[in-house]
């Protein structure tokens, strides 16, 4: 039964020159007696640089009968005897000190006082973290938690290659599920669209092939499921199965696609007949069937017309067609999704 057709394809951001006169001192305060460098400087120069007495006018001379000591003294400014006083009956006040960015007192260092405490709590909290992240998680109490169980166990980092964690049922050892592998009913690829009828998942795997030496394949390599679905194109003349098996290793999968590959073609997937009018003539007829592997997957085929008739090199190629456009609208996303991540979508 079947036919050679053409073999699968598939391995996929100046301070101020004089500061304010300091607390007591007076810049309308007489100047000191005595000479200056540029003369006697006369008792009770006014605020102003001004001599009181010349407001006065020229010393008059002495009228006959008076005596020169008599002579009218010039008046003194009133505020200047009594402002000593007041000073004295009242002490000043002191003025209310006012903080300024050009003061030298302690005032001046505030706000280095206040972002070096800034800098200061940063730097314990920094050195707080440093030692909370070094601390030894072997000197905290803590509490037993119970054993985690086998299939809770953390998946092991990537380990590369051509299929990643799909390479082995080690790094990919959720089993596989008919919705996560043909989901939709309908699909399209390549601008074909292939609607699927039927679907089983049969955990013996010799059960979903035909031929000894596939099914001795199958079970040496560990062979734990095998799932598969028909679909038939939209135009109801081509019908076919795809399958899918979880073996143990990358090697059994390759053993299992090698076998089903052979040129007498007495090992093949087993076709699955649907309850509709067209897929139900699967597996009657001549027929295009193969397989390949993917990782520890090995994915085979059969398609057909549904008369069954033995297809023409031309018809070869359409069957051919469908088989991958079908596949690689439902089986590869889901295995390609597995080599990535080694769980279930």
């Amino acid at each position: 039964m079947g036919f050679p057709g053409e073999p699968p394809r598939r391995q996929p951001y100046v301070q101020p020159e004089a500061s304010p006169p300091a607390q007591g001192e007076h810049w309308f305060e007489p100047a000191p007696h005595g000479p200056t460098p540029h003369g006697p400087t006369p008792h009770g120069r006014g605020p102003y640089g001004l001599d009181p007495t010349a407001a006065a006018g020229p010393p008059q001379p002495p009228r006959p009968g008076q005596h020169p000591e008599q002579l009218q003294q010039p008046a003194q400014p009133e505020r200047r005897t009594e402002q000593p006083e007041r000073r004295a009956a009242q002490p000043e006040q002191p003025r209310q000190a006012m903080w300024s960015p050009y003061d030298e007192g302690p005032r001046s260092r505030r706000p280095i006082f206040i972002a070096a405490g800034g800098l200061g709590v940063l730097v314990a909290g920094g050195i707080g973290l440093a030692m909370l992240a070094n601390s030894d998680p072997t000197s905290q109490p803590s509490t037993a938690s119970p054993p985690a169980k086998a299939s809770d166990a953390p998946i092991p980092g990537n380990p590369g290659g051509k299929f990643g964690f799909a390479a082995s049922r080690a790094t990919d050892r959720y089993p596989l599920g008919l919705k996560e592998v043909f989901k939709s009913r309908k699909v399209t690829f390549g601008g074909q669209s292939y609607l699927m009828t039927t679907s089983r998942l049969d955990k013996k795997c010799k059960d979903a092939v035909v031929g000894a030496k596939l099914q001795k394949a199958l079970t040496v390599g560990k062979c734990t499921q095998f799932l598969r679905a028909s679909f038939r194109d939209a135009s109801g003349k081509i019908i076919g199965t795809v399958g899918v098996a979880n073996l143990r290793t990358s090697a059994a999968a390759s053993k299992v696609a090698s076998v089903g590959a052979g040129k007498s073609r007495e090992e093949y997937l087993k076709a699955l007949p649907g309850k509709d009018k067209v897929t139900k003539f699967l597996g009657t007829g001549e027929a295009f069937a193969g397989g390949w592997s993917h990782g520890h997957y090995a994915v085979m085929v059969w398609f057909q017309y549904k008369d069954g008739h033995l297809p023409k090199k031309t018809e070869v190629k359409q069957l051919n067609q469908a088989a991958f456009g079908a596949t690689d609208a439902t089986v590869t996303p889901a295995l390609e999704s597995r080599s990535l991540t080694g769980k279930r979508p």
